[in-house]
């Protein structure tokens, strides 16, 4: 494999060492990991592994982060605000206020709403980043809801037997870059006076009913992090239309010099939370290359599907209705129902011995050990619970050629049929 494609990644060896979900779930210690599971390393991959996702990046962002670094001022500079202004206009939203993560830019948005102790917040326990940790942070109760089993995505008509009277908020996310059921929770958030937050964390460019994601929510929030199309590194963007919003989110996620003399600090004490000039530098470049960012992951989905339509059982991805194009965030395969978690764990490792990395999904918030303290247990939300044991996320960026996509379904079918005896992916 060449170099120079590749640059280094983290690998998660990720899983559960029983022999089945109800087992796994038996073994959770307080460190949140299942008895046997490796938890993340800063484990260097080498130049021969594939990894499972790869920036790809250019003389112009280089030539962008030199600009920056030439600059006065690292922080709060023109850079962001170049880069805020550039998102705004792309998405087609009044106002984008970057932040450092998708999880702060969440938090914020919850303070934004008012939304604190006391106040419920329907969510799903599925998806890749974590975002609905914020709900907690924001001192909120998260109350999580049933997924869409195909989409992965918050269920509307689930969602409102959750509705109580404390209910304040739906955050519901495009998972894996598929657009949720945007009409539907629109309706719902209406029907009970509800504020919505659209999670696109997981989705740049994917389209509902001819509008891009991200133009749904009252507040919307992006992740730039890996393994996100547009990639920074770190970093976050929330949008919205509402002018009073905005204002409050820019006090929010600010803390600077001229503060230390000023009072109202204290009404509202903000966070350290804003994004970085070299972050934002890399963000620009990004934006402006981002149809062909996103049209060189189409051709690698092209290769997926193709080699995989002699994959006996594999469906292809679900697209839902209303769904107009979307870009997954990175290739996720479903195991058959005779695999359980230890049986993934086991085709990760597989793959690894071939220098594929691949991960699981994702792991239900609620079968996490804090959310358990809280009552949360196994069986409370069963699809979401089916997904999170048997989801695997394949390698999926711009670097990888047909040849390595053929490798990589290749090696999955192999390691798939010897642990499951021929049971069908789906």
């Amino acid at each position: 494999m060449d170099a120079a494609l590749h640059t280094a990644a983290v690998r998660t060896v990720a899983g559960a060492a029983a022999e089945g979900p109800d087992a796994d779930e038996a073994l959770i210690g307080p460190d949140g990991l299942v008895a046997g599971e490796t938890p993340q390393t800063d484990e260097l991959l080498g130049d021969d592994w594939i990894p499972l996702s790869d920036p790809d990046f250019s003389e112009l962002e280089q030539t962008l982060v030199q600009t920056a670094l030439g600059g006065s001022r690292l922080s709060a500079g023109p850079m962001v605000e170049r880069f805020e202004r550039a998102f705004a206009d792309w998405l087609g939203r009044r106002h984008a206020v970057a932040v450092a993560s998708g999880t702060l830019g969440t938090w914020l948005a919850l303070r934004a709403l008012g939304i604190g102790p006391g106040d419920e917040v329907i969510c799903s326990p599925h998806g890749w980043h974590q975002v609905a940790q914020a709900i907690t942070l924001a001192g909120a109760t998260p109350v999580f809801s049933e997924i869409h089993y195909w989409t992965g995505c918050l269920d509307a008509a689930r969602a409102e037997a959750r509705i109580t009277p404390r209910t304040r908020a739906l955050l519901a996310g495009n998972v894996n870059g598929h657009p949720a059921a945007w009409d539907a929770l629109r309706a719902l958030a209406e029907r009970h006076g509800l504020r919505l937050i659209e999670d696109s964390t997981e989705a740049i460019g994917s389209r509902y009913r001819g509008r891009p994601v991200g133009r749904f929510g009252d507040l919307a929030v992006f992740d730039f992090s890996q393994p996100s199309a547009l990639c920074c590194g770190e970093g976050a963007m929330v949008v919205t239309d509402d002018d009073r919003l905005a204002i409050e989110l820019r006090y929010l996620r600010q803390r600077s010099i001229k503060d230390r003399n000023a009072v109202a600090v204290g009404a509202r004490v903000p966070l350290q939370a804003a994004m970085g000039e070299l972050g934002a530098a890399l963000g620009v470049a990004q934006l402006a290359r981002i149809d062909g960012l996103l049209e060189r992951r189409q051709a690698v989905e092209r290769s997926y599907r193709q080699h995989t339509n002699s994959f006996e059982g594999i469906k292809p991805p679900y697209i839902g209705e209303g769904v107009d194009v979307v870009h997954w965030m990175v290739w996720v395969v479903h195991l058959g129902t005779r695999f359980t978690a230890s049986a993934r764990k086991q085709i990760v490792e597989d793959l690894a011995a071939e220098h594929i990395e691949a991960a699981p999904y994702c792991k239900p918030l609620h079968q996490q050990f804090f959310y358990q303290q809280q009552g949360w247990q196994r069986g409370d939300l069963p699809l979401a619970e089916r997904i999170g044991d048997r989801a695997l996320a394949l390698p999926f960026h711009a670097h990888l050629d047909d040849d390595e996509v053929k490798f990589i379904v290749a090696t999955l079918q192999d390691t798939a049929t010897n642990i499951g005896a021929g049971a069908a992916i789906y």
